[in-house]
């Protein structure tokens, strides 16, 4: 499980102090209309706090989705709008989530709903801790076509009594083909057993943190970053700039399981010259 996520204890922050923090990118592999249309039900939209949006699936068996906090938070309580609520047409005819495991490093939690409209609070058995967690539908409430896709509006995390996303988050949850696959944790080191990950923000920032399997202790650095074509620059305080390339980028908006980014200049040899899209 140790690959799932960048150890909580590695980050510059607690948990506890990192309650407010909301998170920093969503990531799965395919969702409805996601090559005609993508913005239309992009996994975005479950973060947004808003009832004109919804996130729905493709197929039977929905692809797990993957939310990324810029730093660890503990969740204690999840806030579920099941099914796809922009409308009650919409809602009836279309499948709605009924049952999901939500995982983090090291443990796994159930969450179950209603068949209504509206946030539903789910308060979790025992909190998650964490900076990325997993969501995966597991059982639905079927819509008028057995065929129909299986939906979700809206998912608020809660720590502490405080909501991490919603509404004043929706303005920063704008899709963008171009970014989508670089959005996202990726690994460097042994395949299984990373020791380097480098994970990218949606407000342009990313954090690179290197947990050596064996001696030394963890370090980690934040700066910025740039997109121009399959080349990025990452501003590195007091480095200098680093510059990496996208390879394997799968079709436009997707980040395909052998995606790779490519690391160039001297600061290659200290953090790996290779991260994977994959653990």
């Amino acid at each position: 499980m140790r690959s799932l996520l960048l150890a909580p204890l590695l980050l510059a922050t607690s948990a506890s102090a990192a309650s407010n923090v909301p998170p920093g990118y969503v990531e799965t592999s395919d969702w409805l209309e996601r090559k005609g249309q993508p913005q239309h039900y992009s996994p975005l939209n479950l973060l947004d706090g808003r009832d004109t949006t919804a996130w729905c699936s493709t197929g039977d068996a929905p692809s797990p989705i993957t939310i990324g906090f810029k730093d660890a938070v503990t969740v204690d309580e999840v806030r579920v709008y099941t099914g796809d609520g922009t409308d009650r047409a919409a809602f009836k005819a279309r499948a709605r989530a009924r049952k999901f495991t939500l995982t983090s490093v090291d443990a796994s939690r159930g969450l179950k709903v209603e068949d209504k409209r509206g946030l539903q609070a789910v308060t979790l058995s025992q909190p998650l801790s964490g900076a990325r967690f997993i969501l995966e539908v597991v059982d639905r409430f079927p819509g008028t076509d057995d065929a129909a896709p299986v939906c979700i509006t809206d998912l608020v995390f809660y720590s502490g009594g405080k909501a991490l996303n919603g509404l004043w988050l929706a303005p920063r949850l704008k899709y963008d083909a171009r970014l989508a696959p670089l959005l996202g944790t990726w690994f460097g080191g042994l395949e299984g057993a990373p020791e380097s990950f480098l994970s990218f923000y949606m407000d342009g920032t990313f954090r690179f943190t290197r947990e050596p399997l064996e001696g030394g202790g963890p370090t980690s650095v934040t700066g910025t970053y740039t997109l121009s074509g399959n080349r990025l620059s990452l501003e590195v305080p007091k480095r200098g700039r680093v510059t990496a390339r996208l390879q394997k980028g799968g079709e436009e908006g997707v980040r395909v399981p052998e995606a790779s980014l490519e690391v160039e200049g001297p600061l290659a040899e200290g953090w790996g010259r290779e991260f994977r899209g994959r653990p």
